[in-house]
């Protein structure tokens, strides 16, 4: 093994009941080098990692770390060679201390008893040397995101690794908060540790990493330089195909004398930490039928709160919506649905999929209504029916509508919860992060559905922290600043940097129709 390598596996297989999840997988990972490991859901990436961590056992293959030959049967061993991962779902105790989850189950101190001091400064010097300044003694709840990340990313020092994986770490991260995670990753690399970064922001790897290797099908498609490839190079590698064949919306003609939903003077104060917040200021609008209308906006713009409260899940304090060019009163998602507005939330595994429950479960929950007889039981074949009829329509891939939501795919997760609102048939379906932490293709076959609802007379607000999928997909562009307003854009006109200027704006300012 060469000298310059810490992490050598070798022609790993493993194989599930019906399914061979990698076949021969061979990655190599440099001395103090960000490696990006890419690849669509499902071509194996996690089961590569949960091999390298000790989740699983691999059938056949061997890995050479620090130039040993080495068996990894637990997540403890892992950490002990020095092998720790960051998952996207973070490993944090909420109610604990930044300390106390740094250390946990490795508390400074004699038996039974924990050095408090002690504890507290190793925890300090740890944040200090990737750049932060938190009180170690603050409760994790109390964190952003971002900070609980920074946790997570102390706690792995803390155990001395030399390799450190991060799965899909920017996915919840402002822009502000990426760069930031990313000079802490410059900074780990330049104090020689390796790190395995996996995300499906592909501008991203281009930025921060040294080499890729991608997967594809449980199988490796290569490695590569990074300055040897462009994004189109690596959505080939990923999907086997260019990326000119993935969806690209043409301009399309919507209805702009029928005004599905308006939007006026909408206002918001109050949050629960605050009282006189201002959340939304005089927000107004349209969105037409068959539009698509995105919503841009840095992180804290308004853009969630602003779907919340028009689909009734957050009260509002003054203004109108209407549909239809009707007026209509809101105050619960009972309401929105009643009216035709269907909402797809930025969290679908919290806020929109019971995930202990099968994909018919999930899919059929809003309109049992309609299925019932006698008011008690369930029309099982017309449930079935109503499954197989989406299923079909949205190519979700499942093993039968008895399968467990948890079990998809996140593309395949997100189709199920686009299903369920279609068949309530919503005159204004609101689309949060439509396409977050799901990969290239999976990406394309969403936007395809978005652009096929549209072309169906329904009208779309897709709410993006990706400004290319916001000029990709969206007919007219409105820009948000801190709950206001502050522009308006046409496709044709639209670029990214003329909407990164609305969305730093500090006054109201109206671009285009």
């Amino acid at each position: 093994m060469s000298s310059d390598l810490i992490l050598n596996m070798r022609n790993i297989s493993k194989s599930f009941p019906g399914v061979q999840a990698l076949d021969r997988v061979s990655l190599e990972v440099g001395r103090g080098e960000v490696h990006g490991l890419l690849g669509e859901n499902g071509a194996g990436k996690s089961t590569l990692m949960k091999i390298l961590s000790g989740a699983y056992r691999p059938d056949s293959g061997s890995i050479e770390y620090n130039g040993q030959l080495i068996h990894i049967a637990s997540p403890h061993q892992a950490q002990q060679h020095g092998i720790v991962t960051i998952y996207q779902e973070f490993n944090l105790v909420p109610s604990l201390t930044i300390a106390e989850n740094v250390f946990m189950g490795r508390e400074p101190g004699p038996w039974r008893f924990i050095d408090w001091t002690a504890m507290k400064r190793q925890t300090r010097e740890l944040t200090e040397r990737i750049g932060i300044d938190i009180d170690p003694m603050t409760i994790v709840r109390n964190l952003t995101v971002a900070e609980q990340q920074m946790v997570e990313i102390a706690k792995a020092l803390s155990m001395d690794s030399r390799l450190i994986i991060m799965d899909e770490p920017t996915s919840a991260l402002s822009s502000q908060e990426v760069e930031q995670l990313f000079q802490i990753i410059r900074d780990l690399k330049a104090q020689g540790l390796s790190i395995i970064f996996i995300t499906h922001r592909l501008e991203e790897v281009l930025e921060i990493c040294d080499r890729i290797t991608v997967l594809r099908d449980g199988q490796n498609v290569g490695s590569r330089s990074v300055e040897d490839v462009t994004v189109n190079d690596i959505i080939s590698m990923m999907v086997g195909r260019s990326a000119d064949e993935l969806f690209h919306r043409e301009e399309t003609r919507y209805e702009q004398n029928e005004v599905v939903l308006r939007v006026t003077g909408l206002s918001r104060t109050g949050t629960a930490q605050d009282p006189n917040a201002t959340v939304l200021e005089d927000i107004s609008f349209e969105v037409y039928r068959g539009e698509i209308l995105g919503i841009a906006g840095l992180v804290g713009a308004g853009r969630t709160e602003l779907a919340r409260v028009i689909f009734g899940a957050d009260a509002f304090s003054s203004g109108t919506i209407e549909i239809d060019n009707k007026p209509v009163r809101i105050k619960s998602p009972r309401d929105a649905i009643r009216h035709g507005i269907g909402l797809v939330p930025e969290d679908r595994k919290q806020q929109a999929l019971f995930l202990a429950l099968a994909v018919r479960e999930n899919l059929s929950i809003a309109v049992l209504g309609r299925m019932l007889n006698w008011h008690l039981f369930v029309r099982q074949n017309e449930e079935l029916d109503l499954v197989d009829e989406y299923r079909r329509a949205l190519d979700i891939r499942m093993s039968s509508p008895e399968q467990k939501v948890i079990n998809l795919s996140g593309g395949n997760q997100q189709k199920v919860v686009i299903a369920r609102w279609l068949a309530m048939q919503p005159k204004v379906l609101m689309v949060d992060e439509p396409t977050r932490g799901i990969d290239v293709a999976a990406k394309a076959e969403v936007h395809g559905l978005l652009d096929e609802l549209a072309r169906n007379g329904i009208g779309v607000v897709m709410i993006s922290s990706e400004l290319p999928e916001i000029l990709a997909m969206s007919d007219r562009i409105i820009t948000m600043r801190e709950g206001r307003l502050t522009g308006v854009v046409a496709r044709e006109e639209a670029t990214e940097e003329l909407l990164m200027e609305l969305m730093t704006l500090r006054v109201d300012t109206m671009t285009g129709p």
